[in-house]
């Protein structure tokens, strides 16, 4: 098959997941919070193959190029299939979330990843949940509970478990830009979550908006600063095409959907399945095994992504 009638018949899929109506999110039973939330993990499921993606697949040291490439081709195939653009002042807050969610968020995650190993970098953001509490106080003037906080300091020790050795490499650089990416996209969930999206405007619209704005950004950015390696091998294209049309518009889109219809605290829980599929990645294609702590690791992730997810509404401060 093609990567161009890949394209077109994952933009299909994505468009069949996604429904049209207004911005406010609706209130749902458990169980449609249930497969709502089960959907949503899918974003951040794929996201944890990145780490592999990127070592095996791409062209080294060039971060904002694979960030460019992840970006914005995604985004103008969604554009040219939902053909609309922003009005009013969504033309503002469709830059902001771009800039957020991709134009600086892409280049530092894989900043990170080329500097860190994937156990590292996954235990790094492993802290949203808990930036994603802090800025719904000020944002949402949503007050987290106990069990929230309790949730994610029980998730960020069970990533450490789960992906942490004691030979793992240290690099400040690294560090500090997957915390900035980290905190980026804990104040993209948050912002989105007050804003929703324009009636009438489908998530893959506001999906497509985003990339776009965000790989118009970071494109002349790694032309100038990177440029293009001599030639693109056969898994070169693959890495791209995969991490664009799979671990992007089809993931952001199933991302968005979560944010919308759940909690912010609730959502960004889910975020905690980027490691355990990094780990069960590794496993897989770098021939890594599983020790009794990591499989520890791993019960303690599930255990926080259950007690993350709330069923009552959160409580709002004054």
């Amino acid at each position: 098959m093609s990567i161009t009638s890949s394209t077109a018949t994952a933009a299909a899929a994505a468009r069949s997941i996604t429904t049209k109506h207004s911005a406010k999110a609706p209130r749902t039973s458990a169980k449609a919070a249930a497969g709502i939330a089960a959907l949503a993990a899918i974003g951040p499921a794929t996201w944890g193959t990145t780490y592999v993606t990127t070592t095996e697949l791409l062209p080294p040291d060039r971060p904002l190029l694979a960030a460019a490439l992840r970006a914005l081709p995604a985004g103008l195939i969604l554009l040219a299939l939902t053909r609309r653009l922003p009005r009013g002042d969504w033309w503002w807050k469709a830059a902001v979330l771009g800039v957020l969610n991709f134009g600086a968020f892409f280049p530092l995650l894989f900043f990170g990843a080329y500097r860190l190993p994937g156990g590292v970098a996954s235990t790094i953001s492993a802290v949203m949940p808990l930036l994603v509490a802090g800025f719904g106080v000020g944002v949402l003037k949503v007050r987290p509970t106990r069990r929230t906080l309790i949730a994610g300091l029980v998730g960020v020790a069970g990533v450490a478990l789960l992906v942490l050795r004691g030979s793992a490499a240290v690099d400040l650089a690294g560090i500090a830009a997957m915390l900035t990416a980290t905190t980026l996209m804990a104040l993209a969930v948050v912002l989105s979550k007050r804003w929703g999206r324009p009636e009438g405007v489908s998530l893959l619209t506001l999906t497509g908006w985003q990339l776009t704005v965000g790989g118009l950004i970071l494109a002349p950015i790694a032309l100038t600063a990177e440029g293009l390696p001599d030639h693109f091998t056969g898994a070169n294209i693959a890495g791209y095409a995969y991490l664009g049309i799979i671990g992007t518009a089809i993931a952001y889109a199933l991302w968005f959907r979560g944010i919308e219809r759940l909690p912010a605290s609730s959502v960004s829980f889910l975020g905690l399945t980027n490691p355990v599929v990094a780990t069960l990645a590794g496993l897989l294609f770098l021939g890594q095994t599983l020790t009794v702590w990591q499989l520890a690791g791993l019960v303690l992730v599930l255990a926080s992504v259950f007690l993350g997810q709330q069923r009552r509404a959160p409580r709002r401060t004054a």
